[in-house]
């Protein structure tokens, strides 16, 4: 009996291990995160404020910080004003992506992402560009099993001259 009992305790701690999806679960989780990212491009670039309402969670603790210390964004109302107010400002908007870095938990409900974004616009009919803009976050599954983006952080990299 003891053995019984102790077999069934291994069996249950070895599935218990076996908890993190396989590789190609993990890849398929990848690209459906990095879809989502490539669509909030898209969104930005079109102005279509719809399609960037459907990438992100529409909960109070989203968050979305910006560019200077005082954008700290709380809240889906908040940030879908902030996008209302950007796309009212600027047009001609276009974004080119680099190094991005994507990685999902071991339940795969969870993803985390850094890239550089080469970002450019027209604002007060005068061309900008901003160059290596770093943009982070953080997607969570929700209950339709849709990757919705809750955290996200923008900062433009110094230019800091030490020694010069």
């Amino acid at each position: 009996m003891k053995n019984i009992i102790l077999g069934i305790a291994v069996l249950f701690a070895l599935i218990a291990c076996e908890r993190c999806p396989k590789d190609e679960v993990q890849t398929d989780e990848i690209t459906k995160v990095e879809n989502v990212l490539e669509k909030y491009v898209i969104a930005i670039e079109n102005e279509d404020y719809l399609m960037i309402e459907n990438l992100w969670d529409k909960g109070d603790s989203t968050m979305l910080l910006g560019t200077d210390s005082h954008e700290r964004l709380m809240g889906w109302k908040s940030i879908r004003n902030a996008y209302q107010n950007q796309f009212n400002l600027l047009s001609d908007t276009y974004i080119s992506v680099q190094d991005q870095y994507i990685r999902i938990n071991c339940t795969a409900n969870t993803a985390w992402f850094s890239q550089r974004m080469n970002y450019n616009f027209i604002y007060d009919s005068i061309a900008h560009s901003f160059e290596g803009i770093r943009f982070t976050g953080v997607l969570v599954k929700n209950e339709d099993n849709a990757w919705k983006m809750v955290q996200g952080h923008l900062s433009v990299p110094a230019h800091i001259n030490i020694g010069k």
